[in-house]
């Protein structure tokens, strides 16, 4: 199967020529055409075989899943509604046709679940393996995204769901030695944490609710992340390294590996769970309400926005030595 082959297959799994809401010409065009609504919300990611992902330890949907799932967390943490989706596969010879449709099934699917649609794209020949993902959000209202900059002292610090699993997943991956001791099922789990996170789209709207004055996704480790909102918001955050919750199964994959689990939880990172800076009225609104308590589901309290030195602390440990690391491994 040619190129032009494989863009004409690829077509057909997204749909190609279908209207789904704002798109009105998708793929099979030169070009896409979508009806604009109101602020338009724009990310990009690429993924690279060998520095975020190999080949040979997830299967091309997972790649396919991953890639778009870790740009559409981008949106999620702007609490905006996500809209388009563009991928570009630049394939090597040694994938075949067949794997690069699975991989594109795998970036397709996630967008089907949170209501994002693939509109266009482009394939190119290359010695590695990369998957660039490029993700449109939408706001009738700029007044309702949440950005890093809006931190003010007093807030509160919550992160949603649990961290560590993406990086423990991962050191299963390298060496799956690691986890011996795990059952089964806490392995597969990793192992999903790391291969097909999913963006908080619904978690993200309810953080909205709360009255969220600043928002990151964790993608670098909460002790990378939580700095990127310190320093846009120009306060100091102070955490409690206790306080942060751990996916089932970190606290024995970082024995195993001789780490710390909390600090294990700080900077592995992938988690693409939500950091985000809250009103100290917001514990007490999320009790009264159990619909919104709901949407949000699991949730912690890590620590607190202060005034003065801009930057993150820990109560219980280091900041200097806790740096979190940048996007994937080689």
């Amino acid at each position: 199967m040619r190129e032009r082959e494989l863009i004409a297959a690829i077509g057909s799994v997204l749909g190609a020529g279908a209207d789904a809401g704002q798109i009105v010409r998708g793929p099979g065009d030169d070009a896409a055409v979508v009806r604009a609504r109101g602020y338009a919300v724009t990310s990009i990611d690429t993924l690279v075989d060998g520095v975020h992902f190999r080949f040979g330890q997830l299967t091309p949907s997972e790649i396919g899943h991953r890639a778009m799932a870790s740009a559409l967390s981008d949106l999620a943490a702007m609490a905006c509604d996500p809209g388009e989706a563009y991928i570009a596969l630049c394939l090597p010879d040694t994938l075949d046709h067949a794997n690069a449709l699975e991989l594109t099934r795998g970036a397709h699917a996630v967008c089907g679940r949170h209501g994002a649609t693939i509109a266009g794209g482009d394939v190119s020949s290359s010695e590695t393996l990369t998957v660039t993902v490029t993700v449109v959000g939408w706001a009738e209202d700029p007044g309702t995204l949440v950005g890093r900059d809006g931190a003010r002292p007093g807030d509160l610090v919550a992160v949603t769901g649990a961290l560590g699993g993406a990086g423990a997943g991962l050191a299963l991956l390298d060496d799956p030695a690691t986890g011996v001791a795990l059952q089964a099922r806490t392995r597969a789990e990793l192992h999903r944490r790391f291969a097909r996170p999913e963006p908080r789209f619904g978690a993200a709207r309810a953080l909205r609710e709360l009255g969220a004055t600043a928002m990151i996704d964790v993608s670098d480790g909460i002790a990378a992340d939580a700095r990127h909102l310190a320093g846009a918001s120009g306060v100091g955050l102070q955490l409690t390294l206790a306080e942060l919750p751990r996916d089932e199964g970190v606290d024995a994959v970082a024995a195993a590996l001789g780490a710390d689990p909390t600090a294990f939880a700080a900077t592995a990172g992938e988690d693409y769970e939500l950091c985000a800076c809250l009103p100290a009225s917001a514990p007490a609104l999320l009790a009264a309400d159990p619909e919104l308590a709901a949407r949000l589901g699991p949730i912690s309290w890590i620590g607190l926005v202060r005034d003065g030195h801009v930057g993150l602390s820990f109560t219980d440990g280091d900041a200097a030595g806790l740096r979190g690391f940048e996007h994937g491994h080689g």
